[in-house]
C-alpha cells in the first residue's frame, strides 16, 4: 500500500460500489420488463436471451463497481493486479456457465421446433454445454497466467488413448450426430426397426435413442445400432400417411352398388372421425375372385400412425351396419368335407366356417 486508506478513499469506493449495485437492479428490473414483452412473442429464444441476460448482467455491474472500488483505494500493484484477475475470473466463470445455459437452451428450443412433437435432441445441447465450458475454462486459466498449450497437446496425446478405449461409446455419439444431421430421424417420428421395435422416438442423446411403444414402454437402441439397421420412418416424408382395409362381398353382389356405399362410408369417416384427412381422396379397389367372396381393398387417410387404429375400428363398425341395411352380404368361406362311411362310400357333407375379418 503506497498510502494510508484516507476516509475520501474510503466514501469513493464505497459510492462506486453502491453505484455498481444500483446498477444492476437497475438493469434487473429493465431485463424484467423486457422479459414480459419478450413472452408475448411467438419466438422462444428472445425468452431464453433475456432469461440468460438476466442472471450476467446485474453481476457484471457489481463487478464493474467492485473493480472501480478497488481503483479507488490505495492498493500496491501486486494486490490491485489480484483483486482485478480475480473478479475478471468470476466474470468469465459467470459469462461461460449463462452463455453455456443460453447456448443449450437455444439449441434445445431450435431441436424441438424442427422435430414437431414435443421431442428434444439433447445430444447436440449436451456437445454445445460441454466447448461452451471447455472454452471459458481455457479462458480462465489464460486469464491466470496459466499456459494452455501444454495442456492442449497433453489433451491431443490423452483423447487418442481415449478414444481407443470408448470406440463403442465415441461410435455411438458419431451415430446420433449423423442421424440427426442427415434428418433420416427426428424426434418425434414414429419409427419401425426390421428387428420389429416401434414406436415414437422421445430423444437421441450421446449414446442411445429412446423410442416410447404405444404401450407407454420405452425401447432404449444405440446409435449405432439405430444408423446400421434398415428401418420404416411413418413420419417421412410427411405425417399423413394410407392405410388399407381389406373387405370381400358375395359374388351375387352388384358391384357398382358396393363401391358406392363404400365409398360413401369412407367419406362419413373422413370427415366426423378425429385423426383422419378430410381432404382425402377415397378410393376402393376390387381385386380378388376368392374362394367365397369377391376381395376389394378401401383406402382411407390417416394423419399419423396412432390415429389409424381408431379409425380402422369406426370405418369397419359403419361400414358393417350400412352394408346390412343395404343388403349387402359379407360371406362366410364354405369347406367340403369328404367323411368315409364304413362301407366305404364317401359322403360330401359342407360345413361353414365364420370369417373373423370383412
Amino acid at each position: 500500500m503506497n498510502r494510508a486508506v484516507t476516509l475520501h478513499d474510503l466514501i469513493i469506493a464505497g459510492a462506486a460500489l453502491i453505484a455498481g449495485i444500483v446498477a444492476g437492479l437497475l438493469c434487473k428490473a429493465v431485463l424484467r420488463w423486457l422479459g414480459k414483452h419478450a413472452s408475448r412473442t411467438r419466438w422462444s429464444g428472445d425468452d431464453v436471451i433475456v432469461d440468460s441476460l438476466r442472471s450476467v448482467v446485474p453481476w457484471a455491474a457489481i463487478s464493474g463497481g467492485l473493480a472501480a472500488a478497488a481503483a479507488a483505494l490505495p492498493l500496491t500493484p501486486t494486490v490491485g493486479r489480484n483483486v482485478n484477475r480475480t473478479l475478471t475470473v468470476l466474470l468469465i466463470l459467470v459469462v461461460t456457465l449463462t452463455a453455456a445455459r443460453m447456448i443449450t437452451r437455444l439449441v434445445r428450443s431450435l431441436a424441438q421446433s424442427r422435430s414437431g412433437v414435443a421431442g428434444s435432441a439433447t445430444i447436440f445441447a449436451n456437445i454445445t454445454r460441454i466447448v461452451v465450458l471447455a472454452m471459458g475454462v481455457l479462458v480462465i486459466l489464460q486469464t491466470l497466467g496459466i499456459s494452455i498449450a501444454p495442456l492442449l497437446t497433453a489433451l491431443g496425446v490423452g483423447g487418442l488413448a481415449v478414444a481407443l478405449a470408448l470406440q463403442d461409446t465415441l461410435a455411438n455419439l458419431f451415430a446420433g450426430v449423423h442421424v440427426l444431421a442427415s434428418k433420416t430421424v427426428q424426434p418425434g417420428d414414429y419409427i419401425r426397426l426390421s428387428s420389429g421395435e416401434e414406436g415414437y422416438v422421445v430423444d437421441i442423446n450421446w449414446r442411445n435413442t429412446v423410442v416410447r411403444q404405444l404401450s407407454n414402454n420405452l425401447v432404449i437402441i444405440p446409435n449405432a445400432q439405430l444408423a446400421g439397421t434398415n428401418m420404416t420412418n411413418f413420419t417421412r416424408p410427411e405425417q399423413q400417411l394410407s392405410i388399407l382395409v381389406q373387405v370381400g362381398v358375395g359374388y351375387d353382389s352388384d358391384l357398382e352398388h358396393v363401391e358406392r356405399v363404400t365409398l360413401e362410408v369412407v367419406k362419413s369417416v373422413m370427415t366426423d372421425v378425429s385423426g383422419a384427412v378430410p381432404e382425402h381422396e377415397p378410393a376402393v379397389r376390387f381385386h380378388t375372385f376368392g374362394d367365397s367372396r369377391i376381395g376389394l381393398t378401401v383406402i382411407l387417410g390417416v394423419g399419423e400412425f396412432s390415429d389409424q387404429y381408431r379409425i380402422k375400428h369406426e370405418f369397419i363398425k359403419r361400414l358393417h351396419q350400412r352394408y346390412r341395411d343395404e343388403g349387402i352380404r359379407i360371406p362366410a368361406p364354405t369347406r367340403t368335407v369328404a367323411l368315409q362311411h364304413p362301407e366305404g362310400v364317401a359322403i360330401p357333407q359342407q360345413r361353414g366356417t365364420s370369417d373373423p375379418v370383412l
